[in-house]
């Protein structure tokens, strides 16, 4: 579904039927944050481009609303986690990188050896 920021997000959930306004991120149900959730926060959330750059069915992703200073606005923190490897994942838009390893084309292995082309 589209966010208030424009941006495609499968957690983002917008019940507009019959003059409902009702709008939440379901990446927060679990977590049952204590400040709440405001769609001002889809507009710097990392959510959107990490689906794009990365499909792994295996990443889970948790989100939780951070404010780092009182007075700083507050932001969406995302720590993903692979289930195949069973480890934290530190780049999510990059994957954990045993998923789907690269093509030995793009890492300059060629017919086992280790010397480039």
């Amino acid at each position: 579904m589209i966010t208030p920021a424009g941006k495609e997000c499968k957690f983002f959930y917008g019940d507009y039927f019959r003059g409902r306004h009702r709008e939440e991120c379901r990446l927060l149900i679990d977590s049952g944050d204590p400040i709440g959730w405001k769609p001002a926060l889809c507009f710097d959330c990392p959510v959107p481009d990490i689906l794009r750059a990365n499909a792994c069915e295996h990443m889970k992703l948790k989100g939780e609303i951070h404010r780092p200073f009182p007075f700083l606005k507050r932001r969406m923190k995302i720590t993903a986690y692979c289930n195949k490897c069973e480890c934290i994942v530190d780049e999510p838009k990059v994957g954990c990188g045993q998923c789907h390893p690269l093509p030995p084309i793009f890492t300059g292995v060629v017919d086992g050896s280790d010397s480039p082309r």
